[in-house]
């Protein structure tokens, strides 16, 4: 077995409004904006290069957001994917992938090397029955199921070369592997990566470097986990939270790692979440754009 070596990074803290939940952390390269969301907020945010911070409320929960090759943003409401203007923040229903089911809302999500928004669904039924879904937007509207039976769609990130997907499920606490067709969008070959516990923490968002191991935030641990493509956690930073949400590559080097968190309100422990940042030495994948 390997074993994991602990890293108390040198963090920083980039934003002084307190979020419920943090998440969706998306760095973009053209303007040096970093994007993100607090899904109970509801809100989209937009940190821009020079410090600023600019919040677009939302009119229904908000699960994750993505960058357009227009400019535009895809936003992904309980609602339905919404395409937002990001000067004027107008919304436009794009298209409603889980046509307003009960007890379910869009999730994480991510756009993939075949130009379509990946999104999962949160199953909200206490206790969660399993109808968690994973969805496949295309640019022109369309979308299909590529996984049902889902607790908690979570963890999208794909490797370097395209050929790999990666995908989690923070209730059911694993994460696994596809072989992916960025031609096609076929997903095939479903492995396991590695099953999570709640000490090293729940698997929520990720991210992929350059060497091919997959940044998955683990919630209920603090911690960010650089997993190998064999399932090992190498590496753990530590962060000054208790529940790490999602990471990010960033910067122009894309060796600037941004973490979201949400708020921590155990007993004579409030905290709330925050966008934290800190200095990695391998470089990111970078994010794909919606091709609309």
């Amino acid at each position: 077995m390997v074993s994991t070596r602990i890293i108390s990074p040198q963090v920083r803290r980039v934003i002084d409004v307190p979020l419920r939940v943090g998440e969706s952390p998306t760095w973009d390269d053209r303007t040096g904006d970093l994007w993100f969301v607090d899904i109970l907020a509801p809100a989209a945010f937009r940190l821009k290069a020079d410090g600023s911070l600019r919040r677009y409320d939302m009119p229904a929960a908000i699960g994750c957001l993505a960058l357009c090759e227009s400019d535009d943003i895809a936003v992904c409401l309980q609602t339905g994917v919404h395409m937002m203007n990001r000067e004027t923040g107008a919304l436009t229903l794009f298209c409603n992938p889980d046509g307003g089911r009960a007890n379910s809302r869009l999730n994480d999500g991510k756009v993939g090397p075949d130009g379509c928004l990946w999104v999962g669904t949160r199953d909200e039924e206490v206790p969660q029955t399993g109808n968690g879904r994973l969805y496949r937007v295309t640019p022109n509207g369309r979308f299909e199921i590529k996984i049902d039976g889902l607790k908690t769609s979570n963890g999208l990130a794909w490797s370097a070369d395209g050929k790999t997907m990666y995908h989690s499920d923070s209730s059911q606490l694993f994460a696994q592997t596809f072989d992916f067709n960025a031609t096609t969008g076929e997903i095939s070959g479903q492995k396991l990566l590695r099953p999570f516990t709640n000490e090293v923490g729940r698997p929520d968002g990720a991210a992929m470097d350059q060497d091919g191991f997959y940044w998955i935030a683990g919630v209920l641990s603090g911690r960010v986990n650089r997993v190998s493509p064999t399932g090992d956690i190498v590496e753990a930073y530590q962060l000054p939270c208790k529940s790490a949400t999602m990471p990010c590559f960033a910067g122009p080097d894309l060796k600037t790692l941004y973490v979201t968190t949400l708020f921590n309100d155990d007993p004579g422990k409030d905290e709330p979440g925050t966008i934290f940042a800190f200095e990695v030495d391998v470089a990111g994948v970078p994010v794909n754009r919606f091709a609309v």
